[in-house]
């Protein structure tokens, strides 16, 4: 635990020629924090699906890092998000959530369609602020990173 918290504490950036220490939040790009955020979430979620209110059961809960779907009663997605405020006792998170609407929702880069026949349908989802800029061939990201923009396919 000593090591973890030396190497979420201890980050420092270069910035406009000045060298700066990283006051709050983790570094982009280290292998850490995705880790302390899973560790994080993997907790705070087994205490809130453990205790939640019977009207706010899930059928379906699936998270990817801090992202989750979650499929309950309609009606039941503030009072369910009320309940996830009451896991946190940081208040430094912030919990949103967006229902579905005609059928569809977005997760991640994905659109779920749920269609007639109760089949699912995923497409590829892109925000209304999505601007289709990547990064910059000579910013300070790793190789794989970039090469991965490159070769990426989207329809």
């Amino acid at each position: 635990m000593d090591l973890l918290e030396f190497v979420l504490t201890t980050t420092y950036f270069s910035f406009r020629g000045n060298n700066n220490q990283q006051k709050f939040g983790t570094a982009m790009g280290s292998p850490v924090p995705p880790i302390d955020a899973n560790l994080f979430m993997e907790h705070l979620e087994q205490q809130a699906i453990a205790s939640a209110p019977v009207q706010c059961a899930q059928k379906i809960w699936k998270r990817y890092v801090d992202d989750t779907l979650a499929i309950i009663k309609r009606g039941m997605v503030q009072d369910l998000t009320d309940h996830l405020y009451t896991m946190d006792d940081s208040g430094s998170i912030t919990f949103t959530y967006e229902e579905e609407t005609d059928g569809s929702i977005p997760l991640l880069d994905a659109l779920i369609v749920r269609k007639d026949d109760g089949s699912v349908k995923v497409l590829v989802y892109r925000k209304n602020t999505h601007t289709d800029q990547y990064l910059h061939f000579e910013s300070h990201h790793r190789l794989h990173h970039k090469l991965g923009v490159i070769t990426t396919r989207h329809e």
